[in-house]
């Protein structure tokens, strides 16, 4: 069994991808968004944290948050937001003897990545990366076309431009 180990800092700021358990083709979660913003919502009052950046695709979500002072309960809040979904979802997904077992769903995968932010090098490389992955997926041809992200929060707020990662078209000038 691998040996995981868990970055806990008190008011850390964390960088997290959650896959979905079945993600070939899948639309589950940009299919049932409102749902996912719903349980994020619920869980956020109930154990506050701060969204920095937040990027839903149909099978997988990218987001950066930072818990607390004084918190470092990560993993509460991952289980109540997959719970708080999944409990939305009717239970249609094939199961295999070890999710029955335990009484899951077989929707979210177990685990998810973590990872803790060092500095604002750091920080700056997690937030383009969370934003520039639908552009990476060609789910779009610019990164300000993709509905479910924080960027075009983070573009009012002055952090982008609009046209930031815009596509190769941006990038040059090409004549008619």
């Amino acid at each position: 069994m691998p040996d995981y180990r868990r970055a806990w800092q008190q008011g850390g700021t964390y960088f997290f991808t959650v896959v979905l358990h079945q993600r070939r083709g899948s639309d589950l979660l940009t299919r049932h968004i409102a749902l996912l913003r719903q349980a994020v919502r619920e869980v956020r009052h109930s154990h506050p944290f701060v969204i920095h950046a937040w990027v839903v695709l149909p099978e997988h979500l990218h987001c950066i948050i930072e818990l607390p002072a004084g918190d470092t309960d990560f993993a509460v809040r991952w289980r109540l937001i997959k719970m708080k979904f999944s409990e939305g979802i009717p239970a249609r997904e094939s199961r295999n003897a070890s999710r029955i077992k335990r009484g899951e769903r077989g929707i979210w995968q177990r685990r998810y990545w973590e990872h803790l932010i060092r500095d604002a090098d750091d920080y700056a490389a997690h937030m383009d990366y969370a934003h520039l992955n639908p552009l990476k997926h060609g789910l779009v041809t610019r990164v300000c076309d993709w509905p479910y992200s924080t960027f075009h929060r983070l573009v009012s707020q002055g952090v982008y431009p609009a046209n930031w990662a815009g596509g190769f078209e941006d990038a040059i000038a090409i004549p008619d």
